[in-house]
């Protein structure tokens, strides 16, 4: 019914609040030929969805939202979202069949359309879904043979590919680039710098923690979607042995492990698997937008509710070793990897320690780093904490307009050069 594109995913823009209305109330009536669908009551179903189907298809072709706009009739497009906007700019004085729905497909509109323009072209992003449909009512008409099913559509690409201009852009400035990071005080970057110094493999899931990927953590090393980190280890056990993933860990967040991962770690335990799981537990959804979940006591209304216990949670699995380790203690939580990843079992490491944008109070407390004592090795560095950086000198500069105190980078520092000090001021 409606197809999203990256753009759309990406757009913004105001929008007018209006009273919720409810409609009214209608009452149950048990219907189990229509409710109930086993396979007696599905076969005599069919017809009706079939039916359905193509009345929608017909209605379609007065909906409002699928609409033909005339114009220059030599040229005529097919399009829908956001690629409608590159067509009305490229394609100004074009013909063009808006679709505001696009399944089913309003065929007796199309293909009227069709026979009103000399040549009709179909414009979406990104897979031909419109356009094999139309072409197999025997239309004739022009898509990807002149477009692309990758990256992302643009009017200079329709007016070079469909307007048979000869565009001379300027090249893109060369920029830094600035890739994603974690954030300062991120207690994923202390967990993953302690699996890097252990030269451990990471089997990652969906989540901030993706970042653990790229340099200069660079220690995950798949990512299929959410849930995957446990069953991906699973599978490496089940294929590969005992011995190979002792150098390995799926790591996975406490939001996600609440959403997929608990089918994942249970198929692990009942199909009598080993290998370690560690839970980066930060107490929200933190990529998406810090929505609160089963485990952290609030609904997403902000009730307070009884909050899961992941810990007790594993237990109840069967699995016997399970450890809850402040993602901060790099000392702690390097010695329990060690011995988590040598054992014969299923072993979850739950690594605690709030998301650093969830603490709205002042800082109390920052790195400072003392120039005498610096010996400019950078090992401090090695994290990747953007709110350290490297001065002229070589010796390392805490930017104190980020730093919120976490302390990652006084344990990595070998020769007493940085320190917490207190720094009682207002906001962030």
């Amino acid at each position: 019914m409606i197809r999203t594109t990256t753009r759309l995913s990406h757009s913004q823009g105001m929008v007018e609040l209006s009273e919720r209305v409810e409609p009214a109330d209608k009452p149950y009536e048990r219907n189990v030929a229509k409710n109930v669908m086993m396979p007696g009551n599905a076969k005599k179903r069919h017809p009706y969805v079939e039916y359905r189907e193509k009345k929608m298809a017909e209605d379609g072709c007065s909906f409002a939202m699928n609409r033909t706009e005339y114009r220059d009739t030599s040229i005529g497009v097919i399009t829908s979202g956001i690629p409608y906007q590159y067509v009305r700019e490229a394609l100004p004085n074009a013909s063009v069949l808006k679709l505001g729905m696009v399944n089913p497909l309003p065929r007796r509109l199309i293909e009227e359309f069709a026979s009103r323009v000399d040549k009709l072209y179909i414009v979406e992003e990104l897979d031909p879904i419109i356009e094999e449909q139309v072409k197999s009512w025997g239309i004739q008409a022009y898509g990807k043979e002149l477009l692309t099913v990758q990256g992302e559509y643009s009017a200079n690409m329709l007016r070079e590919a469909i307007g048979g201009e000869t565009l001379s852009l300027t090249p893109a400035r060369d920029v830094v680039a600035r890739p994603p990071i974690l954030c300062p005080g991120c207690p994923h970057r202390s967990v993953f710098s302690v699996l890097k110094n252990l030269k451990l493999h990471a089997a990652g899931d969906i989540g901030c923690y993706t970042l653990g990927a790229v340099a200069p953590l660079s220690v995950v090393d798949t990512t299929i979607c959410m849930g995957a980190s446990i069953s991906s280890l699973h599978g490496m056990e089940k294929a590969k042995g005992k011995d190979y993933i002792k150098n390995w860990v799926a790591v996975i967040g406490d939001s996600t492990f609440m959403h997929t991962g608990v089918n994942s770690l249970m198929n692990m335990v009942y199909n009598q698997g080993t290998g370690t799981v560690v839970i980066l537990d930060n107490s929200t959804t933190g990529m998406t937008g810090h929505q609160d979940h089963a485990a952290t006591g609030k609904t997403l209304k902000g009730e307070i509710v009884p909050a899961i216990d992941i810990a007790m949670l594993c237990r109840s699995m069967g699995i016997e070793h399970v450890i809850t380790v402040n993602a901060f203690d790099t000392k702690r939580l390097s010695q329990v990897l060690q011995e988590e990843t040598a054992r014969d079992a299923v072993s979850v490491i739950i690594a605690k320690a709030p998301c650093a944008l969830l603490d709205k109070s002042p800082v109390t407390s920052q790195a400072r780093v003392n120039p005498d004592l610096c010996r400019k090795c950078g090992i401090c560095l090695k994290p990747g904490c953007p709110a350290l950086t490297k001065a002229e000198d070589g010796k390392t500069f805490v930017n104190d307009t980020m730093c919120n105190g976490c302390g990652l980078c006084v344990e990595y520092c070998k020769f007493g050069a940085i320190s917490l000090v207190d720094v009682r001021r207002q906001g962030r």
